[in-house]
């Protein structure tokens, strides 16, 4: 059998991320040339203005996308879901600074590499083109979801995001959801304050939209409930 460095076998994201547009042989190929690495929450992975020398697939955890705007406040502009894909592509350095929200386990690959392989397999030059693309959106619905006036809507729609990074298909009532981000980390996100935060929060648990267990943990029992305190 031949040698599997990063543990493709029994990778949790397997079907799900960029390399599953690669054919058996490209696939170990490129998992000979790659890393898997943990980050520890709080942990950077790459800086904005790092060389992009670098592409990587999140395995487990969760990472932030953010960029330092012209008044020294950070932005978050994206948040990487497990079988995510982190990097800019064709170009000289990162855009943005990207930090694990958890303990988070990401494999590392070389960009050359992957920008190689792009031009030589279209399943996997379209893997990776749809994960840039579903990244772009999330960022759309972020700086969307931040303009609205509604406190209620602003941290609904910032569950849903999570709720949805982190299922396959469809969410339904009953699905649990890890929270990768702190009360406090919600509200400099949303633009508000962590007593704000603490209220909605309150507010969604008691119609029974959603029920807390523990500080980062919640279990969504009404999907639709919620879709309608985020419009």
């Amino acid at each position: 059998m031949a040698h599997d460095p990063l543990g493709c076998e029994t990778c949790p994201v397997r079907d799900l991320a960029v390399c599953a547009g690669l054919g058996e042989a490209e696939r170990l190929a490129l998992a000979r040339l790659g890393r898997r690495r943990s980050f520890a929450r709080g942990e950077t992975v790459f800086l904005a203005g790092d060389e992009s020398v670098a592409c990587a697939t999140l395995v487990s955890g969760a990472v932030k996308l953010s960029r330092i705007d012209s008044d020294g406040v950070e932005r978050t502009m994206a948040l990487v879901h497990p079988a995510g894909f982190l990097a800019r592509l064709f170009a000289a350095t990162s855009d943005c600074t990207a930090t694990a929200l958890t303990t988070s386990e990401l494999c590392l690959f070389p960009r050359e590499l992957v920008e190689r392989e792009m031009r030589g397999h279209p399943d996997f030059m379209e893997k990776v083109l749809r994960a840039t693309v579903a990244q772009l959106e999330e960022s759309r619905a972020l700086i969307e979801l931040i303009g609205r006036r509604d406190a209620r809507a602003r941290v609904a729609g910032l569950l849903l995001i999570l709720l949805d990074g982190g299922c396959d298909g469809a969410p339904e009532d009953g699905a649990a959801l890890d929270l990768p981000l702190t009360r406090g980390e919600i509200a400099s996100l949303l633009g508000l304050t962590i007593e704000t935060v603490s209220r909605q929060l309150s507010a969604l648990e008691a119609e029974g939209t959603i029920r807390r267990v523990g500080q980062r943990q919640l279990v969504v029992r009404d999907v639709s409930g919620l879709h309608a305190a985020a419009a």
